[in-house]
């Protein structure tokens, strides 16, 4: 590697660990988890492999995994959508996403997601003011979130194989009417080639970002509440802390028709001990791997598995496989994927494995004499 090449690695990694500095004295009281809607993926082909794809990423679900991949896209328009009905069918996990190139050097996205709970009974006015029970009175409400998300990337001439991207992106939050949540965020990610091998690093929430809730719970509401037992939410401020995720790819090409990818990534939060294969405070890693065998380009079968630690009664520990499958099949311009995903620890005193059937579109549009 080059020494500027070197050093402008450096420079993004250690960019982070100032903002890591500034916010050491607020990490023990942060929130884990906070957003996590945003680390369940986009798209079937790199769920279905473990969740990876920082570093091989070369189409519009680039701009959640690794925008600067966004460069690779061939289409002068690319869409892309997702729906995953998740943990038995009780969350709803959608998204959509169209990209093109600028130029030769740059390319943009778009991209929106949103996870929710529909149809959760609201039983906060179910006894009348008489002390009746009164089941005409529960009304259903989501809780639901939203994140729109704004993605650049563009190829650095000067030093070949590299490439850079950034995305911003605003949050929405919802419960009914009872509280709400606007938030933003930075994310900022690089790829670099090396012969047949790819390498890249996705830094999400660099900025650390915010998300400000605003509750509105009614007089008659917080009475219940406090009757009940339960705290009055108040108006907070929310912080997610930055992860970095490094990933390393190799494709082999086994004669002409059939084709070999394998891709780890290295998962690395900042907010905390987490329930991972490598777990401390603050920092915690959760290594993924994936791979994708294809035929002529056109069919393809796809795994992989990352780890969860898990706790059992007497307070013994287990590290359990988390292992996804699938299948891709490409006719012409349009592809069309699959991915069974399994989250959980199958044993009855961890409440069993709960599976997740996600399927994915993406569809390329050139112009007219192409």
């Amino acid at each position: 590697m080059k020494k500027q090449q070197l050093l402008l690695l450096l420079l993004f990694v250690f960019s982070a660990q100032l903002l890591f500095a500034q916010e050491n004295e607020e990490r023990d009281n942060t929130p884990k988890y906070v957003n996590d809607f945003l680390s369940i993926g986009v798209g079937a082909r790199a769920m279905a492999m473990g969740n990876v794809g920082v570093a091989s990423v070369s189409d519009i679900t680039a701009g959640y995994w690794n925008p600067a991949g966004l460069l690779d896209i061939e289409a002068d328009l690319q869409l892309a959508g997702l729906h995953a009905n998740r943990f038995a069918n009780i969350n709803k996990y959608d998204y959509g996403a169209l990209g093109k190139a600028i130029d030769s050097t740059s390319a943009i996205g778009f991209s929106v997601i949103r996870s929710g709970v529909d149809d959760i009974p609201n039983t906060l006015e179910l006894v009348d003011a008489d002390g009746n029970f009164n089941y005409d009175r529960i009304s259903l409400f989501s809780a639901v979130d939203y994140a729109f998300v704004a993605s650049y990337a563009r190829k650095l001439n000067k030093i070949p194989g590299l490439r850079l991207g950034v995305n911003a992106k605003v949050i929405y939050r919802s419960v009914g009417d009872f509280a709400s949540a606007w938030g933003f965020g930075l994310d900022a990610g690089l790829m670099y080639d090396v012969k047949k091998w790819q390498f890249g690093l996705m830094a999400r929430d660099v900025s650390t970002t915010f998300n400000a809730w605003d509750f509105t719970l009614s007089p008659e509401e917080q009475a219940v509440l406090i009757a009940t037992g339960n705290e009055i939410p108040e108006n907070s401020l929310e912080i997610t802390l930055p992860r970095f995720i490094l990933g390393a790819a190799r494709q082999w090409d086994i004669k002409e028709q059939l084709s070999l990818l394998a891709e780890v990534n290295l998962d690395v939060t900042t907010d905390g001990q987490r329930n991972t294969l490598i777990s401390a405070n603050p920092i915690s890693v959760d290594p993924r791997i994936g791979l994708e065998a294809g035929y002529k380009n056109t069919i393809f079968l796809r795994g992989g598995t990352s780890f969860q630690r898990f706790g059992g009664i007497e307070g013994e520990e287990s590290i359990v496989p988390q292992p996804s499958f699938g299948v891709g099949l490409r006719i012409r311009q349009l592809y069309l994927d699959y991915a069974l995903t399994i989250a959980g620890d199958d044993s009855s005193s961890n409440g069993g494995a709960l599976n997740s059937n996600v399927f994915s579109l993406k569809l390329n549009i050139f112009k007219q004499g192409k």
